[in-house]
């Protein structure tokens, strides 16, 4: 659940996209070129034939051949390139200002992506440039989803029109847990031409699952500790209900004990004024590491944030609140949170 929302009467997925953000008009829209070279394509276009996929909208997609000219959300771009399926152009959160050497960097949702080589459609929530969309001749355009039937990140306002232009895939990121959600992501890249024999993913899912294991270890060792979800703008701190989340859900049901907010009517987070922020006790707190929110380190202002004991405890940690789902990158993701727990020291 990309919590957090600079207003509460926003939809929901302006409530998802508005992730704390402080300056979203700052960043920037990357254009890496619409270069057609071979590599952009690599996997996808070794399979040939007619092409079939049923999406998590019960959609079936059906094509004469394998689609070569992909166009996704970054999030999605990212876990399929781990997969060696390489997309034409992406969308959302692509790019951010380094604020020490003041030039773009990979946002975090790109991962191992080289952004350099993708066109970016849209930095910012609320743009999609449709022209240069068209440019690329999409043949399939792969985002996440949150609500039903609603591709993330795309505009409110054009997002019916988006979706007439090309073929669509749509995958959950709610109303679902993590194993599904990466099962699912594996059978897209497959259907595209991944090898999920290859070493690389084989290696990749034997250590996701030995991380579950560890994961589940370590919470059924240390019930009494109690991690909270949080994510911070400059007028709220929200916390987040955990099987809302494809990821936190998982996390769940491995045995770690969350903090249960009173969420909102949107059903995803409960917002608190920076006076409540010591609502919860907890032991941990994870909190959101995409750019639009605020990080930890610039909460010294916040004399609440300062008082909490698991910030005084040094235990807060990040929370990749929009996961790429491959197994390589989600790995990673239980091992930090079990190494969290096994270290952590009962403050709350």
């Amino acid at each position: 659940m990309p919590s957090n929302a600079r207003a509460s009467h926003l939809t929901r997925r302006g409530l998802l996209a508005a992730g704390g953000a402080i300056g979203l008009g700052a960043a920037l829209v990357a254009c890496g070129g619409d270069k057609k070279d071979s590599k952009s394509s690599s996997a996808a276009g070794e399979k040939s034939g007619p092409w079939k996929f049923t999406d998590d909208r019960g959609k079936a997609v059906e094509l004469k051949s394998t689609p070569k000219n992909i166009v996704a959300f970054i999030g999605t771009a990212a876990a399929l390139h781990d997969y060696d399926i390489e997309v034409k152009g992406v969308f959302g959160p692509t790019t951010v200002k380094d604020p020490k050497t003041g030039k773009d960097k990979p946002d975090i949702q790109a991962g191992d992506l080289d952004v350099t080589k993708v066109k970016n459609l849209g930095n910012v929530w609320g743009t999609f440039n449709i022209e240069e969309y068209l440019k690329l001749e999409p043949e399939l355009l792969v985002s996440a989803m949150w609500d039903k039937d609603v591709l993330w990140y795309l505009p409110p306002q054009s997002h019916d029109k988006i979706v007439k232009l090309a073929p669509t895939v749509a995958l959950w990121a709610a109303n679902t847990t993590m194993p599904k959600a990466l099962a699912r992501h594996a059978e897209l890249a497959e259907s595209l031409g991944a090898d999920l024999k290859a070493k690389k993913t084989v290696d990749a899912k034997a250590r996701f699952e030995k991380a579950a294991a560890t994961l589940r270890a370590a919470a059924k060792a240390r019930p009494e500790i109690r991690v909270m979800i949080g994510s911070a703008s400059a007028e709220l701190f929200y916390v987040s209900l955990a099987k809302m989340s494809a990821d936190t859900a998982y996390f769940e049901e491995l045995g770690v004990k969350f903090v249960k907010p009173k969420v909102n009517a949107q059903g995803y987070f409960e917002e608190l004024s920076w006076e409540n922020l010591d609502t919860y006790p907890a032991d941990i707190i994870m909190m959101d590491n995409r750019s639009q929110a605020i990080q930890p380190a610039d909460l010294k202002s916040k004399p609440t944030w300062a008082q909490l004991p698991a910030v005084k405890a040094g235990q807060v940690i990040p929370r990749f609140t929009e996961p790429i789902y491959s197994y390589d990158k989600c790995a990673v993701l239980l091992e930090d949170l079990a190494k969290a727990i096994e270290n952590a020291k009962k403050v709350a």
